[in-house]
């Protein structure tokens, strides 16, 4: 997941925020990072769904929809062009209808 922070950034903010101390908050590691409290609960959210403790899709899985919904995208382009060229060429194709001669 492409974002602001590095991913080793985000790993070792997750690392110290499940390794707390008692009575150390999370709006307080947040803040002693210079991130928002809700960028840290994210975090840790989709670290706890990558290591199966939640439900939920993975980076992984989130990643693969992305990239399938990128290349599903490019091809409905590529089959719109192809449609519009097939269109094309059998227009091109057809008997043209003659002007009546005159008389």
């Amino acid at each position: 997941m492409a974002g602001k922070y590095p991913e080793e950034f985000r790993e070792d903010v997750v690392a110290v925020a499940n390794n707390r101390e008692a009575g150390v908050s999370l709006k307080q590691i947040a803040a002693d990072f210079g991130i928002s409290y809700a960028t840290l609960t994210n975090w840790m959210r989709q670290d706890a769904t990558d290591a199966g403790e939640r439900e939920g899709r993975t980076t992984n899985q989130r990643d693969e929809l992305r990239e399938l919904r990128w290349r599903n995208r490019l091809l409905e382009q590529e089959n719109l062009v192809l449609r519009r060229a097939a269109a094309y060429l059998s227009q091109a194709n057809l008997p043209s209808k003659a002007l009546p001669a005159r008389r």
